[in-house]
């Protein structure tokens, strides 16, 4: 369902392109636009990995720098039929992760050295499955898709702002309809974007919690992860906004409810979610391998012995 809902968003994104290009009219100026956008969004998709890991000053670690995360990524990816990702730290205090990619042969995983202290070992597994499953569904991909066509029919609008139109017959809708392609069709495509990203962790917390075993763990660490979030600001993300809808929480500041322009569903939604995947799966407070009385009781668990790793 979370697929099908997925398409049918970029089917209607691609739908008001069209309905963009019908309403300015320039069938030259819509393909200019839409060619731009595509070789646009065609490098960063080849290159996208490097350049968010890039924006975030991620460093790559191995099995000899940190073999607990490294061997934790590794054990993980082949419960989920993944090749091993590249890993990466972020040393920022606000707890947080992402996974970045063209496909499941050239991903990587970050995590922020704040995550690393805060979360305990099975609520970090939580996380990095939920990061895995963005991998294995092929998200990044996805994203970009609706990236290209959200910058078409920008360009679109604002070749209709600045030239105001083509004033020939193909301009089926006057200039009523150039005015309103021009001011409302960006809001619409940003938001049709937003709502494809928040399906699609949904979609990643149940395949995580899957990859895991662990629903309850993935759920105490997306409570904790977005109650500390809150409290510290992360500079390379807000440096870099576009970057926010990769992470497992929103990195950004003041942007708490899960309304139609958060770019992620509330947390608290979410974690309703895994509660019932767990209920559902026989996997109360202290059963099978997502039991874990302490985090289903609310009390603390220790932080992750993973080590942060030492700067070269």
């Amino acid at each position: 369902m979370n697929y099908f809902r997925t398409m049918l968003l970029l089917a209607a994104m691609t739908a008001l392109f069209m309905v963009v290009g019908y309403a300015i009219g320039g069938t030259g100026g819509m393909t200019i636009a839409f060619l731009f956008a595509v070789a646009t969004n065609a490098f960063a998709y080849w290159n996208s990995d490097k350049m968010v890991l890039r924006m975030h000053n991620a460093e790559p670690v191995t099995r000899a720098s940190a073999p607990e995360l490294h061997e934790m990524v590794a054990r993980l990816a082949k419960q989920a039929g993944l090749p091993m990702p590249k890993v990466y730290i972020i040393r920022e205090p606000q707890p947080n992760a992402f996974a970045t990619g063209r496909n499941p042969e050239n991903a990587a995983v970050a995590a922020t050295t704040g995550i690393l202290q805060l979360l305990g070992p099975d609520e970090l597994e939580g996380v990095i499955a939920h990061e895995l499953a963005h991998v294995r569904n092929r998200d990044i991909l996805t994203m970009t898709v609706a990236a290209t066509v959200a910058g078409a029919i920008s360009m679109l609008a604002q070749f209709g702002f600045f030239f105001g139109g083509a004033r020939d017959r193909d301009n089926g809708m006057g200039a009523l309809g150039m005015i309103l392609a021009v001011l409302f069709a960006p809001l619409a495509a940003a938001l049709i974007q937003m709502t494809i990203s928040r399906t699609r962790e949904y979609s990643a917390d149940r395949l995580g919690a899957e990859i895991s075993g662990k629903p309850l763990a993935l759920a105490s660490a997306l409570r904790k992860i977005s109650s500390t979030a809150q409290r510290i600001v992360m500079p390379t993300a807000e440096r870099n906004p576009a970057s926010a809808p990769l992470f497992i929480v929103n990195p950004l500041s003041g942007q708490r409810m899960d309304n139609l322009f958060s770019t992620h569903p509330n947390v608290e939604n979410r974690i309703r979610a895994l509660e019932a995947m767990a209920g559902a799966s026989g996997r109360g407070p202290g059963s099978g391998r997502g039991g874990n009385p302490g985090l289903d009781a609310g009390i603390p668990t220790r932080p992750s012995p993973i080590p942060v790793v030492r700067r070269r």
